[in-house]
Parts: structure tokens; C-alpha cells; sequence
């Protein structure tokens, strides 16, 4: 399988998911500039955090007016992964690609440490290598990581069992504890914490590798399919 992790100016998690994606899961993957760049030929697009055009306006919100990005929707309308973390949350939700938005924590505070989550739903493409309810932990890094939507959207993601992660403790006032939500298609993935942050045990948590590897399972499983 074939990543592209796309670079905004000012993205500084892109290392972070390179690394996850090349060395410990050892699979392809390139650092992508946002400018003239082709995404045709990328199986899954990782949008990775950081403070993309220096959160000028909303954090997210420049990013998601890019050219690049008519190529990550075309990509999602093929059915193909997508994955936004962080600041990639928050462009995804810019662009539309995922209900709701991304506001001040409730504290005004930015937040950097290891947070449980709660896998609300292990039966999509980027968790099936969970087990339902369990508890994993993930880092967080953000100070604008605080999921609203209105009482209706929130009630159609659940309905929709679109909620992928919750939080446990709820560090930042996301509606209904949300930490991560899937499209009605379940190929598009956006959620605050960093997975990509949490592959080895060494470094506190390797809950993160089997998000990762259950894209690639998935992937090569439809891919088998359709050969």
C-alpha cells in the first residue's frame, strides 16, 4: 500500500506520520507538497497536524481551499482511505469532508499528553484490528481540538455509528466525548489525537500500530477483491 502524507506550510507532524508509516509499518509512503502535486497513483492520503498556514483565520481553514484538495475529495468519492489528524481534523472538516467543527478546548489551553480513548466503533475500515469498548491511548496535541456539531448532526452520527473514537475523560468539551468521526461511506477518518504518535511501546504507547495496520489489511482485502 502507498501513502502520501501531504505537507501544508507549517504542517510539523508529517515527520511523525512518515516514520509511522515507513519504518515501523513498513509500507510505502512520500512526503507530498501541497503545490503540483499528483495524487493519482496514492492508494491511502494522510493529512498530518501541525498549524497549517499558521491557523490564519480557523485552524484548517486555508489548507482546505488548496488545489490539493479536489484531489483528496475525488479520492474519498473512489472509496479510497483518508486520514486527517489534528490540524488534518480540522481541514477535513473545513472542506466538508466530515460534519461539525473544531473549537478553543474549553480550557483556552493547549493540552499536550497521553489521553485513553474509547474504540465506539472497531467495525470500520481503520479499526478493525480493535476490540469494541476497548480502552487505547493516544497523545494529544491541540489547542483547538474541541468537536462541536448541533444536536441533530450529533444524533445522525451516532445513528449512523460514525463516532470512532471517544474520549474517556473528555479533556477539551467535545460534544458527545468525540474524539474521532467516520463519513457515511466509512473511507474518511478525522480525529484529534495522534496515532501516528503512538507506535512503539518505547515512547509510551503502540495502540496507534493497529489503526494503521488495519487500513493496510483492509485496503489489500478490497484490493484482493477487485484483481
Amino acid at each position: 500500500m502507498k501513502f502520501a502524507v501531504v505537507v501544508f506550510p507549517a504542517s510539523n507532524c508529517d515527520r511523525d506520520m512518515y516514520h509511522a508509516v515507513k519504518d515501523v509499518l513498513q509500507e510505502e509512503a512520500d512526503l507530498v507538497w501541497y503545490q503540483n502535486s499528483n495524487l493519482e497513483n496514492y492508494d491511502g492520503i494522510l493529512l498530518p497536524g501541525g498549524f497549517s498556514y499558521g491557523d490564519y483565520l480557523r485552524p484548517g481553514a486555508v489548507a482546505s481551499t488548496s488545489d490539493i484538495m479536489q484531489q483528496i475529495k475525488t479520492h474519498a468519492e473512489k472509496g479510497k482511505p483518508v486520514l486527517g489528524v489534528c490540524n488534518g481534523f480540522q481541514v477535513l472538516t473545513e472542506a466538508r469532508l466530515l460534519p461539525g467543527a473544531l473549537l478553543r478546548n474549553k480550557n483556552l489551553a493547549f493540552m499536550c499528553h497521553q489521553e485513553p480513548l474509547v474504540v465506539a466503533n472497531a467495525a470500520t475500515k481503520f479499526t478493525s484490528g480493535y476490540e469494541q469498548g476497548e480502552i487505547v491511548r493516544f497523545p494529544i496535541a491541540h489547542g483547538e481540538g474541541n468537536y462541536y456539531c448541533d444536536d441533530e448532526t450529533l444524533e445522525e452520527l451516532k445513528a449512523n455509528q460514525q463516532i470512532v473514537f471517544t474520549y474517556q475523560n473528555n479533556p477539551n468539551g467535545s460534544a458527545g466525548d468525540i474524539a474521532g468521526i467516520i463519513n457515511k461511506e466509512g473511507n474518511v477518518l478525522g480525529m484529534m489525537p495522534h496515532p501516528e504518535r503512538a507506535m512503539e511501546a518505547l515512547i509510551g504507547s503502540d495502540d496507534g500500530l493497529r489503526l494503521f495496520r488495519s487500513m493496510v489489511e483492509n485496503w489489500r482485502e478490497t484490493y484482493a477483491a477487485n484483481a
